[in-house]
């Protein structure tokens, strides 16, 4: 089992996303455990403040580095069974590489960052920084969504299948191939025969080659990456 723990001033965000679907059935399994802690919880003033203006001056407002700190504090953990997280821009973009490697991970520890910034000391308490792409939301949280569902899926019996994870989009540096389901024939568009066809081995073939054919026509950059064949 995974536990992820998520800081923010928006707890409520979460409830839709993780409370439906794959993610839900997964923690009723027990195979994930997801924490939602509010920040404001750990402000010392009747207004429950975790934001305040920028030194030296600038637009909007700066979150402030002792409610977080006291909540991660209050969490008790260790470094040996745990990784905390800061999601932001200034991160590591995520890929299929680096949640692979956030699932062999006991516990997760997720700081969702809001309004302009986040005080830079907050940094010295984290072991690393999680961007989902090169764009700019309002704040953290809709990227530890993202974190805490593209990671559960690689927890063993989250999925229906363990060849689901295999055969994704990026699983093995190539888009996934094309699916089709019942009817046959839908306004004279058609399942490929070869699909029909019940043998497998020509079935996994075409695959191959369509997951190649959609890389190269929709996502060079990652076809660029693809090993050269060995013509030998």
């Amino acid at each position: 089992m995974i536990t992820f723990e998520v800081l923010t001033i928006f707890p409520d965000m979460f409830e839709g996303v993780l409370g439906d679907s794959i993610i839900k059935r997964a923690q009723e399994k027990g195979l994930i455990k997801i924490i939602l802690h509010n920040i404001r919880d750990y402000s010392k003033d009747k207004h429950k403040t975790v934001d305040d203006y920028s030194y030296g001056g600038g637009p909007g407002m700066v979150m402030k580095v002792e409610p977080i700190y006291d909540c991660l504090r209050a969490i008790k953990y260790t470094r040996k069974d745990t990784w905390v997280a800061l999601l932001g821009p200034r991160g590591k973009k995520l890929d299929i590489k680096s949640i692979n490697g956030l699932s062999k991970k006991k516990r997760l520890i997720l700081i969702c960052g809001h309004y302009e910034g986040i005080d830079e000391r907050v940094r010295e308490f984290v072991d690393g920084e999680i961007s989902i792409g090169d764009f700019i939301l309002t704040g953290g949280e809709l990227p530890a969504m993202v974190v805490i569902d593209a990671v559960s899926r690689f927890i063993p019996g989250v999925l229906g299948s363990e060849d689901s994870v295999k055969n994704e989009s990026f699983s093995d540096g190539l888009l996934e191939f094309p699916q089709y389901t019942r009817p046959r024939e839908f306004r004279k568009m058609k399942v490929p025969d070869v699909l029909l066809s019940g043998n497998h081995k020509e079935i996994e073939s075409w695959r191959k080659k369509q997951s190649v054919k959609e890389t190269y026509k929709k996502r060079r950059d990652l076809f660029a990456k693809l090993p050269v064949p060995d013509d030998k």
